[in-house]
């Protein structure tokens, strides 16, 4: 029974949702449709879990993660079928009979002011499907010694890439390279950039 685990998930992070008091949830709401309007690189889910501590709300990350991918996947499909706040609010009952009436009311209220906005970035943004790349840092090393070998004395490279994924979450990666490997990485980021200049 599939649908029946789904609906208990969805139940689930809509109790959480129900849970907050409205001026969090809307703060949590303007995080995610200020993203969805494109005039952010991302969810910022730390920021938002740290207004939560602050206010007294304490959730289990997986929690606020679960509430920030559905309330992101939720005004997402809103904005892509260019629905009405009332449309918005019919689909978030029929999915799930869990939701309070101040919940629906803050949700409806935010779609109302920034649904149109949300639509026209989502048409947009529907030729970009592909990450974005926010940082991107890197530390030269030297290893020692290995369980094979006593003596390596050898550089590499530790590069930490962050990244935005097409659902909004940011994202971050790690991997080491040699000197040699990280020099003509380098090098194929500078022609990237000098490129990207010309368009």
């Amino acid at each position: 029974m599939p649908e029946a685990e789904e609906s208990y998930g969805v139940d689930s992070v809509v109790e959480n949702i129900c849970r907050l008091p409205p001026d969090l949830l809307t703060e949590a709401c303007e995080h995610i449709l200020v993203y969805l309007q494109g005039k952010t690189s991302g969810v910022d889910s730390a920021e938002v879990s740290q207004t939560f501590q602050r206010a007294g709300v304490r959730l289990h990350h997986e929690a606020l993660q679960s509430i920030i991918r559905f309330l992101t996947l939720t005004f997402r499909s809103g904005g892509k079928s260019n629905l009405s706040a009332d449309e918005l609010v019919t689909k978030l009952e029929e999915g799930s009979s869990k939701w309070s009436k101040a919940s629906l009311q803050v949700l409806r209220g935010l779609w109302s002011e920034q649904g149109a906005l949300v639509h026209a970035q989502q048409e947009a943004r529907a030729m970009h499907s592909v990450a974005q790349l926010v940082d991107m840092e890197w530390k030269l090393g030297t290893a020692v010694s290995s369980d094979t070998c006593r003596s390596l004395n050898s550089p590499y490279v530790t590069v930490l890439l962050k990244y935005v994924e097409p659902s909004g979450q940011i994202s971050q990666r790690s991997f080491e390279m040699t000197v040699p490997q990280f020099q003509n990485f380098h090098k194929q980021f500078k022609e990237i950039a000098a490129l990207m200049e010309t368009v």
